[in-house]
């Protein structure tokens, strides 16, 4: 079974979506990692992602491996622990127009098929319900008000790499939050969209246990035995 949890940034995505995993028994697949990993290459690499040449050369060298530890997933891109500075400033603000090139999101799809093909799995991303899985058995779909993304970023950047702080306020995170709502929504490639049978949830005034417990209850109400499967 699979279960797809979309949205844009800041709605709790990722650690609903683990919660979920973990309370159905389910595999979680965080989709953005994998983007975010390819687009740490590319800049490692120094590669124009105009190019398709460049592209395609970093593709073909990508190797990407999710390994499971005692505080979490990890995440290797050719051998070497990325898990931190995937989810770097430098990687958040590019990987929008990354992850929007076909070549890119052809080849990255294809980790996803045969994920899905071997474990009941919770994917949580930007498109798995109305692209890369759209006939998944329950889909989800969170938002927020902009300005409470933007406050939940900042925070997540506090915890986690306070130095990235310096000189970043709360009307550039929500401006850069904005632009990559536009981006996302309006992209040609595979576009920012609540599926039309999605389950949506407001996460504005809702802690992360209020929302996946709305979600956990959804799944059992539509099927019962989904603990259990």
């Amino acid at each position: 079974m699979i279960i797809t949890i979309d949205g844009p940034s800041g709605t709790g995505k990722s650690t609903v979506a683990r919660q979920v995993a973990d309370r159905l028994h389910f595999v979680y697949f965080d989709t953005g990692a994998m983007y975010r990993a390819f687009t740490w290459l590319a800049i490692a690499r120094d590669i124009d992602i105009q190019d398709p040449a460049a592209v395609q050369r970093c593709l073909e060298e990508f190797d990407y491996k999710i390994v499971e530890t005692e505080n979490g997933k990890h995440y290797f891109v050719n051998g070497k622990d990325v898990t931190d500075e995937i989810r770097s400033l430098v990687v958040t603000k590019v990987v929008s127009p990354v992850s929007a090139i076909r070549q890119v999101r052809s080849f990255l799809l294809e980790y996803q098929y045969r994920f899905a093909q071997t474990q009941n799995a919770v994917f949580e991303g930007r498109d798995l319900g109305t692209v890369v899985f759209p006939k998944a058995e329950v889909k989800i779909f969170l938002d927020a008000a902009p300005k409470v993304r933007a406050e939940r970023r900042m925070k997540e950047i506090l915890l986690k790499k306070p130095g990235e702080l310096k000189g970043l306020t709360h009307e550039q995170m929500l401006a850069d939050i904005m632009r990559r709502d536009e981006f996302d929504s309006t992209r040609e490639i595979a576009p920012l969209r609540c599926p039309a049978d999605a389950f949506q949830i407001d996460t504005t005034n809702l802690s992360i246990d209020q929302v996946v417990d709305q979600i956990v209850n959804y799944c059992v109400d539509r099927f019962p035995n989904i603990i259990k499967t």
